[in-house]
């Protein structure tokens, strides 16, 4: 894992222009970083030249074109309950010698102990408490809290809003959907979802779902 207090001099590389690749976007100029353009298939194929006053470089086999260690990627594609879309396109990536920078926004805060590997990305107005471990290519999205101890893993959405109480495990690729409420010290394991506007008080198990509608004190799962 990587410190918090890691920072890339190398320039980024925005993957994908969609709202979340907006949102990294303003992340990135908050954070005075510099951002050379952004890649997307749609775009290249009507051959825009900008999106945002950004040049567009490209669809993702542009990429191959350039130096893995010169630059930085930034993953602007977003994550979906159940979609393997964004973990497909960063191992991909990764397993091409490219690395995907840590990034706070400076309007976030996050523990000086804790942890964060590459790809994190933690976004305007979320907190990231004491002795937190977050996992690759995670996001902690808009004003998400998680308390202290957090066991974060890789390839999990912490949806705007949500808050994780002290101590709890988010195993690979959890989805935790916005404003939805985890009491302390329970996990969840691996693909598990935790609905929106949902509270979750005991452990849910691989693969679950969690519904906003169940009792938190008596919880039924339904399995996919």
């Amino acid at each position: 894992m990587s410190d918090i207090r890691r920072h890339t001099a190398s320039p980024l590389v925005l993957v994908g222009a969609g709202g979340h690749a907006r949102v990294l976007k303003a992340l990135i100029e908050a954070a005075g970083l510099r951002l050379l353009g952004v890649v997307d298939p749609v775009l290249a194929r009507e051959k825009a030249q900008t999106w945002l006053d950004l040049p567009v470089l490209g669809d993702d086999l542009s990429l191959m074109n350039m130096d893995a260690g010169s630059i930085g990627l930034v993953h602007g594609i977003g994550q979906t309950p159940g979609s393997t879309v964004r973990y497909l396109i960063y191992n991909k990536l990764y397993a091409a010698g490219f690395r995907f920078p840590p990034l706070i926004h400076p309007h976030a805060w996050v523990a000086p102990d804790a942890l964060l590997a590459d790809g994190v990305q933690v976004m305007a107005g979320a907190v990231v408490q004491p002795a937190c471990r977050i996992g690759e290519n995670t996001i902690v999205n808009t004003r998400a809290s998680i308390d202290h101890d957090g066991n974060i893993g890789s390839h999990v959405h912490v949806a705007p809003g949500a808050v994780l109480c002290g101590g709890i495990t988010l195993e690979s690729g959890v989805f935790i959907g916005a404003g939805a409420v985890l009491l302390s010290n329970l996990k969840v394991g691996s693909g598990a979802t935790v609905a929106a506007g949902s509270t979750l008080s005991r452990d849910l198990g691989a693969g679950a779902i969690h519904h906003r509608t169940q009792r938190s004190a008596q919880p039924t799962v339904s399995q996919p």
